[in-house]
């Protein structure tokens, strides 16, 4: 019932955002390969997409090709947010959990533990595969994790270099902040592309060219490689670059591309 009822909310989600059925068998377009993605993880999961969409476990897989020097430093994690050893942490510091998407609190001071306490155990409660049927997330054993506060010096930072990978090969790399105030993509070369896929609040921002570009680059088709579509997540510290995750369903396939055509173009590298 869980699949078939997955399968049936993924072709329909498609057919409401897309304004046609999804083409199962042919698809073309980005957003259409990831839903059928999505349809072929619903019948038949692959458990290497659950361990890399688990924020603790998909760490190894970091370290064990670009060694664990671009991972964050992790302060603390386990089943039970009530064990946060709070009085031993820093003044500033991340919380969020591992098994879903935009779980994320950032601490700066003091802060209201129970209320934190209680928003991280919802999250851990609440599986998030129910949100919007990504198949990774179903099976992903819940913890709550403390992470390094990461300062790049941007007021809305760290911001979030999304390197989009087809086949181990970034091909356009999507810039944001964590109040979603700018969006900008940009080519391997950091020339800016005529693409948006969301009305960010400042849609003429412009991001100069990260200082470790190529070391970016380079740790993404790395990381991609043996993959026919992931998105990467770099940060980019003046001293040092870092991972943040690794996204196999950008906004759960319901992107939209303007101008269109992007759409088709990208689908086409996978």
């Amino acid at each position: 019932m869980r699949r078939h009822d997955g399968e049936r909310i993924l072709r329909q989600r498609f057919e409401d955002v897309h304004g046609r059925k999804l083409d199962i068998d042919h698809p073309k377009t980005l957003t259409a390969k990831l839903t059928c993605w999505m349809v072929a993880q619903t019948r038949r999961p692959d458990p290497v997409f659950t361990e890399l969409a688990d924020k603790v476990r998909v760490r190894r897989y970091v370290a064990e090709r670009l060694g664990d020097g671009v991972l964050t430093r992790m302060l603390w994690n386990g089943p039970d947010p009530r064990a946060i050893p709070f009085d031993e942490l820093p003044t500033r510091y991340v919380l969020k959990t591992n098994n879903g998407s935009r779980r994320v609190i950032r601490v700066s001071g003091e802060v209201d533990r129970e209320a934190v306490i209680a928003q991280l155990q919802r999250w851990i409660r609440s599986n998030y595969y129910w949100q919007d049927r990504e198949p990774q997330y179903l099976r992903i054993p819940p913890l709550a994790l403390v992470e390094e506060w990461l300062d790049d010096g941007m007021p809305a930072g760290p911001l979030d270099y999304r390197f989009w990978c087809f086949h181990g090969e970034p091909a356009v790399i999507q810039v944001a902040d964590h109040v979603h105030s700018i969006n900008p993509y940009y080519d391997p070369s950091w020339r800016r592309l005529d693409l948006v896929t969301y009305a960010p609040i400042r849609p003429d921002a412009d991001v100069p060219r990260p200082r470790f570009l190529s070391d970016m680059l380079r740790a993404a088709g790395t990381l991609s490689r043996g993959f026919g579509f992931v998105r990467v997540d770099l940060h980019c510290l003046p001293d040092r670059f870092v991972f943040g995750e690794m996204t196999f369903t950008p906004a759960a396939g319901t992107l939209r591309f303007h101008p269109d055509e992007w759409d088709r173009r990208l689908g086409a590298l996978w």
